[in-house]
Formats: C-alpha cells, structure tokens, sequence
C-alpha cells in the first residue's frame, strides 16, 4: 500500500507560516514599526489605505546599506541573534527574521532605504521568497520606508475571514497605542487614506503620556513610580556576573538595525551595567479613576506588551477593597528584566512568554502598587509659594500655633521659640488636624493645602486592615443568644471563625465574637448581619464598618490627629472598603487662584 504521509510543497509551507505570523492589516503594522524601533526610529509615520490593503510605515532610524536590503526578505534573515545561546540575551523587538518574508508570501513588497552617514539610498521591489526582482538608487532621506500592498491578495478566503475596515483599523489603533506606551519618546503619525487620523506626541514618562491615549483621565489622576529591584537571586543573570544587560532608565528600546548588524547602539552581545532590574508603574488613583471593564489592566516586559493572566491577576487583587464593586483599576505595568529571566519563543507575535521566577515578580508587583497607593512623602505635592504675601500667611501660621497643644506645659520655658519647633518636628508631608466641620468632616493641613476627610470611612480603612493582618476571636460570656437560623447562616458563621451551638428549640449561642464588636451593645445585630454570606473579607468589612466611629460623632483634637496618623500609614488609604473616596484635596495653588493671591495690589484696586 503507497505511503499517504508525504512532504508538503515549498509554497504551501511558506504560505502557512505566513499566516502564523502575518494575520490582519494590525499583524503587518506591528511587524514594521517594531522594526523601526529597533532600528532606533524617534518619529514613525504609518499610512493606510485598508480598502486597498495596503500599508506604508516610514522611520527615520539608521537604514539598511545595499548588501543588507538584498538579504532583508530571504527566510530567516536577521543581524539580531546568530546562534541558539542568543535567545537568552534577546533585547530587540524583532529576533527571528519572519516578517518581511512572510510578508513576500502574501504581498508585494517594496522597501526604501538609506543608512545614516550614507551619499545614496535605495529602492528594492521583492518577488515570492524574497528574491529582489527590481534594484534601483532612489532620493530618499536617511531611515527606511516600507510599503506593503495587495496583502492577501493571492489568498481572497483569508480577506473574507477577517474583521469589518471599521473593526481591522480599531484593531491597528490598539496596537500602535500599545507600542507607544511601551516607547513614551516616539513621534507618531497615522494617516487613513490620504488624512491624517491621529497623533501620538512624545513625552517624557508613560503616565505623561497615557492621558493622550485616555482623554477621559487627567495626569493628576494618576500616579507613576520607577523603582530599581534586584534580579531573583537564583538569576542565571546574577550567577554569571551580570553578562548581559537591560536598560532601566528608557525601558528597552533598543537602537539595533532594522536587518543589519552596522551603526548598531546596542546589539544582542552587550554587556550589563547592573545587576538590577527595573520596575516603571502607572496606576490610575481608585479615589479618582476606574473603568467596567479589566481593559487597561496592562504589562509590558521589555518594550512589548505581553498577556500574562499571572500578574495581571496580581495586579488586581492589590487593588481588591480599594474600588467599588465591580469596578477594575487603570494600571500600566512595565518591566525591563534580564533577558535570561524570559522565554520569547511561545507565541508566533510574541504576545504570550514564558517568565521565569513569576512568584517573585509578583510580589514586587505587589509591594510597588501598595507604594503607589499609600499617602507619603513622595507623593504628596509640596506646596509652592509664588508671592510675598504667601510667605507672610505661612509665617503667621507658624506663629500663631492654633493647631499645636502641648502634652507638658511646663515644658514651655525651655526655648522662647518652642511651639515653632514643637511644629517643625512635625514631618513637613504629614496632616495636622485642625478643626471638625458638622461632627463628620476633619480639617486637615499638610504642606501643600488643605484636605476634608470623612472621619467614619476614614477610620473604617484603618480598622479593615488591622482586621486583615489580625483577625482576632475573642471570647463572650455569656454566650450571644440568636434565635431560627438557617442551616446557611450556622455554615456561614463557623465558616468565618465563630464558636456557635445549638441552645435549645430554634435557639443558637454565639461564644465568641470579633473583638472590634465586644464594647458594642448591638452584637446580636452584628451577628446577624455577618450570618448573611460572603467570604472573610465581606465579614472583616462588615465588623470595620460597624465599629467605625459614626459620622456625627464629636471628636477632639487629640482623637482627630490619631486618627488622621493611623489612617496615613494604611496601605491603601485613598479609599474605603467599599471603594469610595476617603478625601478631598484642596492644593494651596487652588486656593491662591480663587483668591487671586497674584494680583498686582495697585491695579486691583483700579489704579
């Protein structure tokens, strides 16, 4: 019987590997441009005509010098990796040499280039497999223009499989739109059809940035930290004495050639400086910014966004109790790791990895969103005094010391200025109380304004924490008596921890209790409330929010100062449980524009 397994022809090969890497109008545009990021690009112009499938991207990176641009489309051609060792120490976008030949399977393609330095650029015109088929010198200014057309033309099923125009160019927007979060510094330009359809400016960080991309949020709605970390300490990175490198100040962009190994700034055989990696974090403050839908939870590794469901459940479950119920953060994540700590190679577009040690990011994650969260003095805006007149306010404030009670009054006599440094010993970032508006409301001053925050959510975070960190069972005598519960509402109390047994007929006793709930008359209520469902945590925010001081409730200034202590060194202090905002800020700028503190005195009085 003749054999029925049998090789399959070249095209046919070409062909679905082509696939595998090219797959829409977005596929083509995200091969190209990160092309022209390795090829250090700082302005990419991208063109559209997606009735005509076709796409042009133009940069104005280093270029390809003849020689390369004969080699640029043959299968596997790339100056980016040479042997199987260098896909450990990967720090180009692009690394396997596919995309411009793929893109010869399914299209024409046509590619300009002139490198920098270079008298004459040139213009090559590639047949099936890569071969050059026209080869002529061309005016054109240093960098690489690419255009690809008649994508899919000889493959019509693939056109009708793919999304509507309208959804294929969402599809490319989203991409590009990635790309630059990832590169902060590049200039785009996208045109559909002749028109320019939008702009992406370059700025200085990502959260500078991101305001472009999400119209809807403010730059102060947001806050970005970068902190250095340490590589896992088993890193094959650390083992051999930092052999290879990432960058932590740019987040990677990489200024290798588009196909050529000349004019390269950082090549896959550079060394690394440090033995350390680099952490860039911007999250949308849950006081001011969140979204339906998980959509702007994101991770970038290395200049590349990447779907990694680990840390992006990480990155939601350290926003778990500081949003409203079905609400999701707005957070970047990007990480500049060693290359040795990543395996690029399980995705044909690169968009699903391998990491290494995912515990250990995953708790640096965590820790750095708890610093973006917390109130301190990196993020509290220092107040900034323009006029005369503002520094004479502040000095009569200092002197006047209606916020400052001291503990030993005979403690005066010691030095004819102590109540001023009584003050200045007070962290210059951290709140004084100073008064209480309607029994609910507390004046608090920092250096940089003033802030009202809401005494019972306020202290309701504080003790929704300790309950966390130290869910404490105390003992009641005697036993709470409850009266027909259900079998649920038993189950749901042994469930969180309560010592409860049959008393008699339709009777339960309830033998210990949460020790925040001990001093109170209404335990029965509480109880019950508790027997209702819901995990430990719905538990520990029910118990927090009963034992939460009332709104209403008088406080001194001693009580208002304690309490404003204790709620600053939460973890996540921007809002309650329940995710609404603890505080409203008033930045001494604001109140210096009201008040028209830098009017010229004469010319407001009309003279």
């Amino acid at each position: 019987m003749a054999s029925t397994i049998q090789a399959l022809p070249t095209e046919v090969v070409y062909l679905i590997t082509a696939g595998e890497v090219i797959d829409s109008l977005a596929s083509v545009v995200r091969e190209l441009v990160e092309n022209s990021l390795d090829a250090g690009a700082t302005r990419i112009v991208v063109s559209l005509w997606p009735q005509q499938w076709r796409i042009r991207v133009a940069d104005n990176g280093c270029g390809m010098n003849l020689d390369d641009l004969q080699q640029a489309a043959t299968a596997h051609s790339t100056s980016k990796i040479r042997s199987s060792a260098d896909l450990w120490k990967i720090h180009s976008l692009g690394f396997r040499g596919e995309a411009l030949h793929s893109l010869t399977t399914l299209a024409d393609l046509e590619i300009l280039s002139r490198p920098v330095g270079g008298k004459l650029g040139w213009r090559m015109i590639y047949g099936d497999g890569g071969k050059v088929v026209q080869v002529e010198a061309t005016a054109i200014a240093p960098g690489t223009v690419v255009t690809v057309s008649h994508l899919f033309g000889n493959c019509s099923s693939r056109r009708q499989g793919l999304p509507t125009t309208a959804q294929q160019m969402k599809a490319v927007q989203a991409t590009i739109q990635q790309i630059a979060l990832c590169h902060p510094h590049i200039t785009w330009q996208i045109w559909q059809n002749d028109r320019q359809w939008f702009t992406i400016c370059p700025a200085a960080t990502t959260g500078q940035l991101l305001p472009q991309i999400l119209p809807q949020v403010r730059q102060g709605d947001l806050q970005e930290i970068k902190l250095e970390i340490p590589n896992p300490l088993n890193s094959e990175h650390r083992t051999q004495n930092s052999e290879f490198s990432t960058s932590n100040s740019s987040l990677p962009t990489p200024n290798s050639s588009l196909l050529t190994p000349h004019s390269s700034l950082l090549t896959p055989h550079s060394p690394l400086p440090t033995p350390h990696s680099a952490l860039n974090l911007v999250v949308g403050l849950p006081d001011r910014c969140h979204r339906h839908r998980p959509d702007w939870v994101r991770v970038a590794i290395n200049g590349r966004m990447v779907k990694t469901p680990e840390l992006e459940q990480t990155i939601l479950s350290a926003f778990h109790r500081t949003l409203p119920r079905d609400r999701y953060p707005i957070c970047f994540l990007h990480l500049a790791i060693s290359p040795d700590q990543i395996n690029w190679n399980r995705n044909p577009a690169k968009t699903e990895i391998y990491l290494n040690e995912i515990v250990y990011w995953q708790e640096q994650i965590t820790q750095a969103i708890n610093q973006a969260l917390s109130i301190s003095s990196t993020n509290l805006k220092e107040a900034v005094h323009t006029t005369r007149v503002s520094k004479l306010l502040k000095a009569a404030e200092a002197k006047g010391g209606y916020n400052f009670h001291p503990q030993n009054p005979n403690e005066n006599h010691k030095t004819p200025n102590s109540c001023t440094d009584a003050i200045n010993r007070v962290s210059p970032n951290s709140l004084k109380a100073v008064a209480q508006v309607s029994n609910t409301y507390i004046v608090a001053e920092h250096s940089g304004g003033m802030w009202l925050v809401e005494q019972h959510i306020a202290h309701e975070r504080v003790l929704y924490e300790q309950l966390c960190d130290d869910w404490q069972l105390v003992p009641v005598e005697p036993p709470i008596i409850l009266y027909q519960l259900s079998p649920a509402q038993v189950s749901q109390l042994q469930r969180i921890g309560l010592d409860i047994e049959p008393f008699g007929e339709q009777l339960w006793a309830v033998r210990n209790i949460p020790a925040p709930l001990q001093p109170r008359d209404d335990c029965a209520e509480a109880i019950l409330e508790l027997s209702w469902g819901g995990d430990l945590q719905t538990a520990q925010v029910a118990v927090a929010c009963r034992s939460a001081i009332r709104n209403g409730t008088p406080m001194n200034h001693q009580e208002m100062q304690t309490l404003l202590d204790n709620w600053q060194r939460t973890r996540n202090p921007r809002t309650c449980p329940h995710g609404r905002p603890i505080h409203l800020s008033l930045e001494e700028s604001a109140l210096a524009r009201f008040f028209r503190r830098n009017w010229v005195i004469g010319k407001s009085h009309g003279i």
